[in-house]
C-alpha cells in the first residue's frame, strides 16, 4: 500500500498566496495545479482524490506533497533540466566554418561548389576529423555566418517574340486570322478580307449577321451577307 502523505499546516501567508495563485494564475499551468494539490492535501484530501481532481498521477502528487514539506512556496516552481548536450563543440564550429569556405577542389573533392548535402556528408567522412551534424542545423549555423551556397542550374535563354507577318509582303499568314488574310472567291481572284467592326451604341444589328461586304468579280458585284426577310 502506498505512503499516505499530507502536506504540513500552512500558514497565513502561504495560504493567501496559494488562493491568489489558484485565483488569478491561467487554469491548467503548473503552478496553478501544484498550488491546488497542496491546499486540498492541506485541507486533509488523501492523494488518489486529488490525482483524479487534477487530472494527474499519484506519484505526481506525491512528490508535490513532499517537495512543499521541504522547501515551502518554491515547490510551486518546476525545476527543469538542462536538456540536451551539445554534440558539436565551438573548434567542431570553427573546422566547418573554414571547410565551407573552402573550395571543394582544394579538399579533392571532384565538384566545384558545396551544397548541404555534400558539405554534410563530407564532414561525417572526414578522416581525421569527422563531424555528424545535420542538414538543418547545418543551415542554421551556415546562416548565423552569413554563409550561403548559391544554385547552379542550366542557362535559360530570354523567351523570343514571335512577330505575326503582315498582310502585305508576306505570303505565310495564320490560319483564321482575320487581319492581314487573302481569301479567294469563286471567281479565281484573291482579295483582302476586312475585319468586321463590331456594331457600337448606335449601330445596331439585330440579325446576327456581319454588315453586308461588297466586292467586285469581273464586271459585276454580289453582296455577301444574307439579306433580311
Amino acid at each position: 500500500m502506498a505512503e499516505q502523505v499530507r502536506a504540513r499546516r500552512l500558514s497565513d501567508q502561504e495560504g493567501q498566496r496559494l488562493q491568489q495563485i489558484v485565483r488569478r494564475g491561467k487554469h491548467g499551468s503548473i503552478r496553478v495545479r501544484r498550488a491546488m494539490i497542496i491546499m486540498a492535501s492541506a485541507s486533509g484530501t488523501p492523494a488518489p482524490a486529488i490525482a483524479r481532481l487534477v487530472a494527474a498521477d499519484e506519484d505526481t502528487v506525491r512528490d508535490v506533497i513532499h517537495l512543499f514539506n521541504e522547501k515551502g512556496l518554491a515547490a510551486l516552481d518546476p525545476q527543469w533540466a538542462g536538456g540536451r548536450p551539445r554534440l558539436i563543440s565551438d573548434d567542431d564550429v570553427e573546422f566547418i566554418i573554414t571547410t565551407a569556405s573552402t573550395r571543394p577542389a582544394a579538399l579533392g573533392q571532384p565538384f566545384t561548389q558545396w551544397s548541404l548535402r555534400k558539405l554534410a556528408a563530407y564532414l561525417a567522412c572526414h578522416a581525421a576529423r569527422p563531424v555528424r551534424i545535420g542538414r538543418e542545423r547545418l543551415r542554421q549555423l551556415l546562416h548565423s555566418r552569413h554563409i550561403s551556397f548559391q544554385r547552379t542550374g542550366p542557362g535559360r535563354s530570354p523567351p523570343t517574340r514571335t512577330r505575326t507577318p503582315s498582310s502585305t509582303g508576306s505570303s505565310t499568314s495564320p490560319a483564321g486570322s482575320r487581319a492581314g488574310a487573302s481569301r479567294s472567291t469563286s471567281s479565281g481572284r484573291y482579295r483582302s478580307a476586312r475585319p468586321t467592326a463590331a456594331p457600337g451604341p448606335g449601330r445596331r444589328n439585330p440579325s446576327g449577321f456581319p454588315r453586308p461586304t461588297t466586292a467586285p468579280t469581273g464586271s459585276a458585284t454580289f453582296t455577301a451577307a444574307t439579306p433580311r426577310r
